[in-house]
């Protein structure tokens, strides 16, 4: 067996080299480790300062901030103050300036419509104010007036042929610039005017219209006057609207060459024609009255001719009160559909009023105290259908009053009070059915209508109590 070697014997100063190196080691060691913790304790100690630092910058920061947009919403304020402040100074300065120019234009606009200025500067004066009208809302309504005044100024008539050359040449001038005037203003009035006049009041009262075309024109919401007018020349007002406001031609006269109203529109508030004198030739006809109040009180139709043919009268009231008819006056084919119509009062004599096949739908019509003298009335195919028709008190004097063909359907027919004392009135192939046609109470009755029947009244036709109910 192999005899196992011995290991090495070491000094006791190796020893002490190798214990002194184990604890150099160890104190290494510990030295490392102690700085790795000191370095740990210190970056947490520098990363709670970073943090600090930052919350307090930031901090910092959302204080600037605020006290920036602070100052900033201050000034911004100031800013808005200030400019407000200078915009409203702008804009009343920039008004003044406007209104000292308008002002300007309006004294040397109305200059120019001056009785001593040449035609052609009073023309120019005509568009100026319409243009200025058009540019000046506020006081648009003063510009019309100046040109409704210029057309109420005294007005010359025509020199006549005969007249020297000059003075036919400065009435013909003065015409066109009152013509003018008219066309600017209706042309304001209509649909398609870029600039609208509507609503604004116009006042002719007096003015002498020796023509002019108001074919279109829309009046409505502002008064209309045309009071004391005088037609003498051709005036078109056809399809004009009237609405929204009163309209007034009170002793108007209409005379000489033709008005028109026809296919016009009368709607709402009040239309007056009171002691209006018709003796030239009016035409109505296809007008509308719709909703209004009508009034021809105390009128003078004689010598002329006014026709209302097919217009259509609804819901309103129509009054003739004490009007005159020597004339000739045409309802022909009219409608008064649940309308009041008034003729107390009104005198009928000489010439021919003709309601040919009107009809009476509803409503009321009275002839209280009419007087039927010397003219020719005629209702002839007229239909009367649920209306009350009233000719309490009338007198038929003169004259013939035909209700032939007329038809008579529901509603009430009252002759109490009437008087037919030398009329020639007759009912001639008129129809009764329904309703009542009442003569019970007739005061004067030596001259009786004529009658269809041949003996016995229809149901509803009461005779008057001395009359034998027969015709012979």
């Amino acid at each position: 067996m192999a005899r196992r070697a011995s290991l090495p014997t070491m000094s006791p100063q190796t020893d002490a080299a190798i214990i002194a190196g184990c604890f150099g080691v160890g104190t290494l060691i510990g030295t490392v480790a102690a700085q790795i913790i000191g370095f740990r304790s210190t970056r947490a100690n520098t990363n709670r300062q970073i943090d600090a630092t930052l919350t307090n910058t930031a901090k910092t920061l959302t204080q600037q901030r605020e006290q920036l947009d602070t100052t900033l919403k201050a000034q911004s304020e100031q800013l808005d103050t200030t400019l407000k402040a200078q915009s409203e100074q702008l804009k009343q300065t920039l008004a003044e300036q406007r209104t000292r120019t308008l002002n300007e234009r309006f004294a040397t606009a109305a200059g120019q419509l001056g009785s001593d200025k040449p035609p052609a500067v009073r023309l120019a004066g005509v568009y100026a104010v319409a243009g200025l009208a058009d540019d000046w809302p506020e006081n648009r309504q003063t510009c019309v007036d100046v040109l409704c005044a210029y057309l109420r100024l005294p007005y010359e008539p025509d020199p006549g042929k005969g007249a020297r050359v000059s003075k036919q040449l400065d009435f013909r001038a003065n015409r066109e610039v009152r013509h003018t005037v008219i066309r600017v203003i209706t042309a304001h009035l209509k649909e398609s005017a870029a600039e609208s006049w509507r609503g604004l009041d116009f006042d002719f009262t007096g003015v002498v219209f020796d023509g002019g075309d108001f074919a279109g024109a829309k009046f409505s919401g502002g008064m209309v006057s045309f009071d004391h007018a005088v037609f003498s020349g051709k005036v078109s007002f056809e399809r004009a609207e009237f609405s929204g406001a009163p309209v007034s031609f009170d002793h108007a006269v209409f005379s000489g060459a033709p008005v028109s109203f026809e296919q016009a529109e009368f709607s709402g508030n009040r239309i007056s024609f009171t002691e209006a004198k018709f003796s030239g030739v009016t035409s109505f006809q296809q007008a509308v009255f719709s909703g209004a109040q009508v009034r021809f009180d105390g009128s003078d139709f004689s010598g002329g001719t006014v026709d209302f043919n097919r217009a259509k009268f609804s819901h309103g009231e129509v009054s003739f009160w004490f009007a005159m008819f020597s004339g000739s006056v045409s309802f022909m084919t009219t409608v008064f559909s649940g309308t009041k119509v008034f003729f107390n009062g009104a005198t009928f004599s000489g010439y021919h009023v003709a309601f040919h096949g009107a009809k009476f739908l509803g409503g009321m019509m009275v002839f209280h105290r009419a007087h039927f003298s010397g003219a020719e009335i005629e209702f002839r195919a007229v239909e009367f259908s649920g209306t009350e028709v009233v000719f309490d008190a009338a007198e038929f004097s003169s004259g013939q009053v035909s209700f032939t063909y007329a038809k008579f359907s529901g509603g009430q027919v009252d002759f109490r009070g009437a008087e037919f004392s030398g009329s020639e009135v007759s009912f001639d192939d008129a129809e009764f059915s329904g309703g009542t046609v009442d003569f019970t109470d007739v005061a004067d009755w030596p001259f009786p209508p004529a009658f269809p029947w041949a003996d016995t009244p229809p149901p509803g036709v009461k005779l008057h109590k001395n009359e034998d109910q027969s015709q012979p």
